[in-house]
């Protein structure tokens, strides 16, 4: 079982969606947890996070500004006395666009949001992360790095496979401060609100059939992943990408 009891953890865009499933399943494994959030309502995440006992403290802050990423953090290791778990979710497709449609605006802010935002809040919490025995940094990548995403997703696609770039050339440099930097890279995942913005329900019904396990994944299935990265059970285990996609594709 995974034990995460006493540990703080960081965790972006969790008002909602993937990124709050990932903060209360570290809650329920024994973390506290600050919910980072920019539009969503992040209530009812802290309120499953405080059923288990733990502490919780929501921040809403634009992560693509890099002085709102520093006071993120800040905050976060003031609330929990440090940071040992840092999980940058925070990201979004932002809107479909074919490439010769694609303004020098929409291209900047996918990699903004996606890239950028993760590099500010890894650079940020090093220092904690470092002070920790146990520091750990979990990237969200996405299948749309390895396949190229759907129509449209050309700079969503390679905003995620830039994340995982950041992973691996984190995991290498921050190795010697003992701490970890790993990716995942979710396939389609149901329910949440990237797929209910940007999926329409005949293209689901086609991606879950070519799913070879039969399903559409869910939201635990991405966040017990993240939390097994997050705890001791993965001590040993850096710069690496953790496909969760049913076997649609096999790195």
């Amino acid at each position: 079982m995974i034990d995460l009891t006493g540990r703080r953890a960081l965790v972006t865009g969790a008002g909602q969606g993937i990124g709050s499933g990932i903060a209360i399943t570290l809650a329920r494994a024994g973390a506290d947890v600050v919910v980072h959030h920019r539009g969503s309502d992040p209530g009812s995440t802290v309120s499953a996070i405080e059923s288990f006992g733990r502490r919780a403290l929501a921040v809403r802050a634009d992560l693509t500004d890099s002085a709102q990423a520093d006071r993120l953090v800040a905050e976060a290791a003031a609330f929990l006395g440090g940071i040992d778990i840092v999980v940058n979710n925070a990201g979004h497709l932002v809107g479909r666009s074919a490439v010769p449609e694609t303004s020098d605006a929409h291209w900047d802010a996918v990699q903004e949001i996606n890239g950028s935002s993760a590099f500010y809040v890894s650079r940020a919490a090093v220092p904690w992360l470092e002070a920790s025995t146990a520091g750990r940094i979990v990237m969200m990548s996405s299948l749309a790095a390895e396949n190229g995403g759907g129509a449209g997703a050309v700079a969503y696609a390679t905003s995620k496979a830039a994340v995982i770039g950041l992973a691996r050339g984190l995991a290498k440099e921050l190795a010697p401060r003992g701490i970890t930097v790993n990716a995942v890279a979710p396939g389609f995942i149901e329910g949440t609100a990237f797929h209910d913005t940007f999926t329409p329900d005949a293209a689901r019904a086609g991606i879950i059939a070519g799913i070879p396990l039969g399903r559409a994944g869910t939201v635990d299935d991405v966040a017990g992943v993240v939390a097994f990265l997050a705890s001791d059970l993965a001590s040993f285990v850096t710069g690496q990408v953790i496909d969760i996609n049913g076997g649609v594709h096999f790195r």
